[in-house]
């Protein structure tokens, strides 16, 4: 089937029940003098985009770990070319709908702490969801360093006088593609979910504590990563973010911003474990991450929840019993983390706000096999 965007029409894998379309472009490359800017609007195009292959994923170093490596990339059918030309969405649409009906959004964000992850790995499929009359997306957005680094070159070039978040603002433009076109996938764009898990469900909270997002967004779910006191959030201030790319721009040896953008993918992935290696004693914690810039975030995350500045939308959220945070002496003892806990007091928060309610679950269910 072939629908018509506001940029042009594009052609879907008929999956029978279901068609895919994969790799479909939300904004501009960001690569050359758009690298560590914010995404550019798309182009319209006049031939029919096939949209059969799914887009390449966020430039990133690849995990050693067998755990990840067992569960998630096990299979190289899944695995795509590794590029910064990376801002693609993948849209499950059932064969049922067509434009006017109102099927229901779900808009998936990835984890990988903000460093990695892509959105076409081998458990992110959309079947399940059109088989309930539901319209899945999943988004690929920038990571690492060149997702959320900044810098004072790089701010001193933006009209406002800020940089970083680019990874999230690559997932509001995307939103925007999502809400401005969906209806002519016969989805509701006043009936968009937005969900992720760990830095995914981050970058919910991140979405909902933003301005930037309007009414786009009608409910949110957080997976091991939403909170409300004691959970994965920090509020990263600009000035060190900023201080973390003049690190960055040292191991690098460049002089100025023209020098930066000149270096390779390769020698700015490269650059990325010495970074890692020298800022980690200094931030104690994770850092490329979602920054206090004024405009994405303009306050810190538990700060905007009790302004009230949080969207009043309907939430979820929630962890399991192996989650990060579970200490084997919380086990031992039969407690619970700090990421439960701020699970229960952000639902206890809203209510104290007189907010729409927020579900809490825990999930236990062992999973089959080793």
């Amino acid at each position: 089937m072939v629908i018509t965007t506001n940029y042009g029409k594009i052609q879907g894998v008929d999956m029978g029940t279901y068609t895919e379309y994969r790799g479909v472009p939300y904004a501009k490359a960001p690569v050359g003098d758009l690298r560590w800017k914010a995404p550019q609007k798309m182009d319209a195009w006049d031939d029919v985009f096939v949209a059969d292959t799914f887009g390449n994923r966020c430039v990133t170093n690849d995990t050693d770990d067998p755990l990840y490596t067992k569960e998630f990339y096990s299979n190289p059918d899944f695995f795509r070319t590794m590029s910064e030309d990376c801002l693609y969405i993948n849209i499950w649409v059932p064969n049922s709908a067509k434009a006017g009906d109102k099927l229901p959004v779900a808009f998936w964000i990835h984890g990988g702490a903000f460093l990695g992850g892509f959105n076409s790995e081998l458990e992110f499929d959309g079947k399940a969801y059109c088989d309930r009359g539901v319209i899945l997306v999943s988004v690929e957005y920038r990571c690492n360093v060149f997702g959320f680094l900044a810098h004072p070159w790089l701010s001193a070039e933006n009209e406002k006088g800020i940089s970083g978040n680019y990874g999230i603002l690559d997932q509001i433009a995307a939103l925007t593609w999502v809400y401005e076109n969906i209806e002519n996938f016969g989805g509701d764009k006043d009936n968009i979910t937005i969900f992720g898990q760990s830095a995914g469900a981050m970058s919910v909270q991140t979405l909902v504590s933003s301005e930037l997002t309007g009414n786009m967004i009608a409910k949110a779910i957080m997976q091991s990563g939403g909170s409300y006191s004691g959970g994965l959030h920090r509020d990263m201030p600009l000035k060190d973010q900023e201080s973390y790319g003049e690190i960055f721009a040292d191991i690098l040896g460049v002089q100025n911003l023209e020098e930066m953008r000149g270096k390779t993918t390769r020698e700015v992935l490269d650059a990325f474990d010495p970074l890692m290696g020298r800022v980690f004693p200094i931030a104690k914690r994770l850092f490329l991450t979602p920054t206090m810039d004024g405009q994405v975030l303009d306050g810190g995350y538990y700060e905007l929840i009790d302004q009230g500045k949080i969207k009043d939308i309907p939430y979820m959220l929630g962890t399991t019993k192996d989650d990060i945070m579970v200490t084997p002496e919380l086990k031992e003892k039969g407690e619970f983390s700090e990421l439960y806990k701020g699970c229960i007091s952000f639902s206890q928060k809203l209510e104290e706000l007189g907010r729409k309610p927020a579900y809490v679950y825990y999930f236990t269910r062992d999973l089959p096999g080793d």
